[in-house]
């Protein structure tokens, strides 16, 4: 079995072949959520100091944090606004035209991310690099320290509203028969017996499971074959239901859900982008544990 849209996705065997083509950027996206003092919480720490330290050649870094998320807002990596995502990737060298590959180090979630970002200001021409930095490496792959720069290009942003959701969306959602709301953080984050927490422990009342880190094979971070991806998001519900919308905490992992969805060929997903930062602080929104 084969991905319904195999186009999202490129082997490292492929970008090492056409590494330097005029028409190609490759972009890393890492982010690392490290612990805090605190327990059950993190603090974000870029990676452009490890690209820095080496990364795929000719490869450029766009920060997620600084410079593709909205700026006025209180939550982390919440969807910026049109102009300035068009000026970031614009000055990443991304545009009409260009062929453009995202990776980055942990369980590709920060390139599906980047990818649905992407999508959602409607640029097409965006792939994931499967398995990211670490199958790269893995298999001896050339790592560079080079500027990783491109020309600047003008990317016209397309605004497609419907594949971010807002806590309202998720509430209809909810209500809806036929919908699915579905949680990519970890069974304990789920079940609400541990991990990271935010506001309040558990999950969106309702909502079912599949853990994006259980995406991939732990050894080179490749996605896992489409036949078993397709049963764990057959087992959920999440491949008959009428529409999809994935949550995590601050719509990273859920980006990662909802790629490996469009890979198996749905096009009815949106990310909730303020997930359980939004939904867990509002004691009027219905959660549950166990």
């Amino acid at each position: 079995m084969s991905f319904a849209r195999p186009q999202h996705l490129v082997e490292t065997d492929w970008l090492a072949a056409h590494l330097g083509d005029p028409g190609l950027r490759v972009l890393e996206c890492t982010v690392f959520l490290l612990p805090a003092d605190r327990p059950g919480t993190f603090r974000v720490e870029s990676g452009r100091g490890k690209w820095a330290e080496g990364h795929i050649p000719g490869a450029g870094f766009v920060d997620l944090q600084e410079e593709l998320s909205d700026r006025t807002s209180t939550l982390r990596f919440m969807m910026p606004p049109a102009a300035q995502f068009a000026e970031s990737m614009g000055r990443a060298g991304v545009g009409d035209g260009i062929r453009v590959i995202l990776y980055d180090r942990d369980v590709n979630m920060w390139a599906a991310r980047v990818w649905w970002m992407l999508r959602a200001f409607g640029f097409d021409n965006a792939a994931v690099l499967n398995g990211g930095f670490k199958k790269w490496t893995v298999e001896g792959r050339p790592v560079a320290t080079d500027a990783g720069t491109a020309p600047a290009r003008t990317f016209t942003p397309r605004p497609r509203p419907g594949l971010m959701a807002h806590k309202a969306g998720v509430l209809a959602a909810l209500g809806e028969s036929g919908a699915c709301v579905l949680n990519a953080l970890s069974e304990e984050q789920h079940r609400g017996t541990g991990g990271t927490t935010y506001a309040r422990p558990g999950r969106i009342a309702g909502s079912v499971n599949v853990t994006a880190r259980d995406l991939v094979d732990p050894t080179t971070h490749a996605y896992l074959a489409p036949e078993v991806l397709r049963a764990k998001f057959q087992a959920a519900g999440a491949l008959d239901a009428k529409r999809v919308v994935t949550y995590c905490g601050a719509g990273i992992a859920a980006s990662s859900d909802a790629f490996v969805l469009t890979l198996l060929g749905r096009d009815d997903v949106a990310v909730y982008d303020a997930s359980l930062s939004e939904w867990a602080a509002d004691a009027s929104l219905p959660m549950e544990r166990g």
